[in-house]
C-alpha cells in the first residue's frame, strides 16, 4: 500500500475539512482540545512545538528526494536579482518607455550581469546532460534555492536538457514561489533557513557561486567554514566571476592579517566559463 495515500482516510480527510471550513470562512484558529494533534496548525504552530516543526523540514524533502533517487547535487547559489540577456533589455526598454528613468537605471545596471544568468543556464545544461545516461547512483543533480534569477538559470538549463533539478525554497515576503523550471515533485518550501542549509549540503557533491549579494555570500561561508573545519567532506568550491570575487573579497589580505591559512584559499577556485566550472567538478572526481 502507498502510504502517500492515507491521507484519504476518512478521519484525516474529516479533520482538515474543519481547518479548511474555518479558513473559508475567515475563523480564527482557536484551540481545540479535541482535534486531532497532527492536524491541528494551532497546536504545532506553538513554541513548543517548534522542534517537531524543524523535524518535518528536514524529513519532508530528504524522504520525497530519495523517492526520485536524488543522492548527489551540484549545489548553484547566486544572486535573485539577475535576469536572462533578453528580459534585462525588456525591462531596460519598458522602464525607457514609461519615462522612469531611475528604474531604467537600476535595470541597465542589473543588465550588464545578464550574462551570469545564460552562463548559470549553460552550466545546468552540462550537468543534466552528463547524468542523462548514468547510472543511478552516479547521477548528478542540479540542487537551488528555487528562486529567480542565477537559481532559475540553473534549473533552467537542467530542464532544458530533460534533466531533473531541485529547489529548496524559502518563505519570504519578495519571494514566494519557486521559478517555474524547479522539477515540480522536487520543489521545496523551508521556514527554517537553518533545515534548508542543511539539505543543501547533505547531498551537495559540489557548490558552484556565482556573483551575488547577502544570500549567497550566507551559503558560500557557511560551506567554506564546513569543509575548512572538516564538519564536511571536501567538495569542489567554484567561485564563478573571477574579476566579480577577487574585487569583491580579498582572501590575500586574511592570510596577510593571519585570520586564515595559506592552504585555505586552496579550498575554492575561481572560473570564468561553464565549461571550465564542469571541468573542474569532473577533475575533482576523476569523472
Amino acid at each position: 500500500m502507498n502510504n502517500t495515500h492515507n491521507i484519504h482516510d476518512k478521519r484525516l480527510a474529516d479533520a482538515w475539512a474543519t481547518l479548511q471550513s474555518h479558513s473559508d470562512r475567515g475563523l480564527p484558529l482557536d484551540p481545540d482540545p479535541s482535534r486531532l494533534a497532527f492536524a491541528d496548525p494551532e497546536f504545532l504552530l506553538r513554541r513548543e512545538t517548534r522542534g517537531i516543526r524543524m523535524q518535518l523540514e528536514l524529513m519532508k524533502p530528504d524522504l520525497e528526494q530519495r523517492a526520485h533517487g536524488i543522492e548527489n547535487t551540484v549545489v548553484v547559489f547566486g544572486s535573485a536579482r539577475f535576469r536572462s540577456e533578453d528580459e534585462a533589455a525588456a525591462l531596460v526598454a519598458q522602464a525607457e518607455a514609461a519615462g522612469d528613468t531611475a528604474l531604467a537605471e537600476r535595470w541597465r545596471r542589473l543588465s550588464r550581469n545578464s550574462h551570469y544568468y545564460e552562463k548559470a543556464r549553460t552550466f545546468g545544461k552540462l550537468v543534466a546532460q552528463y547524468s542523462e545516461k548514468k547510472e543511478p547512483q552516479d547521477k548528478l543533480f542540479v540542487c537551488t534555492g528555487g528562486g529567480p534569477g542565477i537559481m532559475q538559470a540553473a534549473n533552467r538549463g537542467a530542464h532544458e536538457a530533460g534533466g531533473l533539478s531541485v529547489g529548496l525554497a524559502i518563505a519570504l515576503p519578495m519571494e514566494e514561489e519557486a521559478n517555474p523550471y524547479v522539477t515540480p515533485a522536487l520543489s521545496f518550501k523551508f521556514h527554517y533557513f537553518a533545515i534548508r542549509k542543511m539539505h543543501f549540503m547533505m547531498r551537495a557533491k559540489a557548490l558552484v557561486a556565482f556573483p551575488g549579494g547577502f544570500g549567497t555570500l550566507d551559503e558560500l561561508f557557511e560551506v567554506i567554514t564546513l569543509v575548512q573545519t572538516k564538519k564536511s567532506k571536501p567538495v569542489p568550491i567554484v567561485l564563478f566571476g573571477s574579476d566579480y570575487w577577487k574585487k569583491l573579497i580579498d582572501f590575500d589580505f586574511l592570510v596577510d592579517e593571519g585570520v586564515i591559512s595559506p592552504g585555505d584559499v586552496k579550498l575554492f577556485e575561481y572560473v570564468d566559463a561553464p565549461e571550465d566550472a564542469w571541468d573542474a567538478i569532473k577533475r575533482f572526481y576523476k569523472l
